[in-house]
């Protein structure tokens, strides 16, 4: 609880102090110096920490819970992170690098890369370390091509990973009850978890049977 804690508190507290807004300013001025064009990558690589687990499920590395059960965790996960950064999105006002919008706090592409990356370690973690190290890495990289493409401060890079882990460990958490109120007489659940783009966003989609 201490890092994700930690991470959001920060961001939170970077709203206002004068302190952190000018490790905000200085963080971008310094990224612009190195800046020649900007990448894309981030667009992609929120939702490769969490995918991944289903690409090394289907390559025969058998995480800590089978397909149904990781699903409805990951599924928990996303609606909690989902839900809380859009209501702190519209109920903001934080101007983002690039001006284009005042909805700049939290990161979202952050927050799923780190929700995911906290997935791939829970599930991986038994297994090898460094699949949950790598997913980490992987979040990091993501929040700063958020940050290198002008897109959120550093301050919103840290509440949208602090909100990422917290989602996924609340999910675990309240796993059993969800099993047990929802699914207690349901033994098969198949799903799909797709692409998709709808000319200015990219994005994921997800189908169940139960």
């Amino acid at each position: 609880m201490i890092i994700p804690v930690a991470l959001i508190s920060y961001g939170v507290i970077g709203l206002e102090s004068h302190t952190l807004k000018d490790i905000n300013t200085d963080t971008k001025a310094e990224l612009n110096e190195h800046i020649d064009e900007k990448f894309t990558i981030d667009d992609f690589s929120q939702y490769s920490t969490f995918l991944s687990v289903y690409a090394l499920n289907a390559a025969g590395v058998k995480g800590k819970n089978n397909f149904r059960d990781r699903t409805v965790i990951l599924t928990t996960a996303y609606l909690i992170m989902g839900t809380t950064v859009n209501i702190i999105k519209h109920t903001g006002n934080e101007m983002r690098p690039d001006r284009t919008s005042n909805n700049s706090f939290p990161s979202g592409h952050t927050a799923t890369a780190f929700m995911g990356a906290e997935f791939l370690y829970q599930e991986y973690k038994d297994v090898s370390v460094w699949c949950g190290i790598s997913g980490y890495l992987v979040a990091a990289g993501t929040g700063f091509f958020r940050m290198y493409n002008d897109r959120h401060w550093f301050s919103d890079v840290a509440a949208g990973a602090g909100i990422g882990i917290l989602s996924t460990k609340i999910a675990y958490w309240i796993h059993p009850l969800i099993m047990k109120s929802v699914f207690r007489k349901k033994e098969n659940l198949n799903g799909v978890i797709m692409p998709t783009y709808n000319g200015k966003q990219y994005g994921l989609a997800m189908a169940m049977t139960f």
